[in-house]
């Protein structure tokens, strides 16, 4: 298991991870494309929960569902369940039962930032395969299309709800670039 021990400061002149996607050299490796993955995720949950107000993260869409929060909530479980998959333990600065909305996004962030650096700097996926009894469990596709996927699909959630509440995402954001138009 690799351990990761990482203590960020971030004040407010400082700029979370994920405002914009990182440059990445075109090496098309196993290890970036998946990075890759993570860092788009990680720039659409930014944009997504960038500037929610109280009244966005209490949107419920009619019926039975998660609200705003809650899928905030879960996202922030999907990336401490993708650290332990991936064998990696990061920090987490303030316990879940205690922090704040602010906080629960930074930390999301941030455990989205220690995970693509992680598989990046992986010699190789089947690394990430969780064995018991050398008998291979959880094969490393099952995190691409368990956490992975599942965050990606919350996030358009969120994106989804504040635009209910009247408070879509900013028009400058291109995610097709993973930039923002100043």
């Amino acid at each position: 298991m690799t351990i990761l021990f990482f203590t960020v400061s971030i004040n407010s002149q400082e700029k979370l991870p994920y405002h914009q996607i990182p440059q990445m050299k075109e090496n098309y490796t196993a290890q970036n494309t998946v990075a890759r993955m993570i860092d788009g995720l990680g720039f659409r949950y930014y944009w997504a929960t960038e500037g929610l107000r109280a009244e966005d993260l209490a949107y419920q869409p009619q019926g039975e569902g998660r609200d705003c929060q809650k899928t905030v909530n879960h996202l922030y479980d999907l990336s401490n369940m993708m650290l332990r998959l991936i064998k990696t333990e990061f920090k987490q600065e303030i316990e879940k039962e205690k922090m704040t909305f602010v906080e629960m996004r930074k930390q999301t962030l941030l455990n989205l930032q220690a995970i693509s650096n992680r598989i990046k700097a992986s010699k190789n996926l089947s690394e990430f395969t969780v064995k018991k009894e050398s008998k291979i469990s959880v094969p490393f596709f099952n995190v691409i299309n368990g956490p992975i996927a599942d965050a990606i699909w919350h996030a358009g959630q969120v994106a989804s709800f504040r635009r209910s509440s009247g408070n879509p995402i900013n028009s400058k954001v291109n995610h097709f670039t993973g930039t923002v138009r100043e």
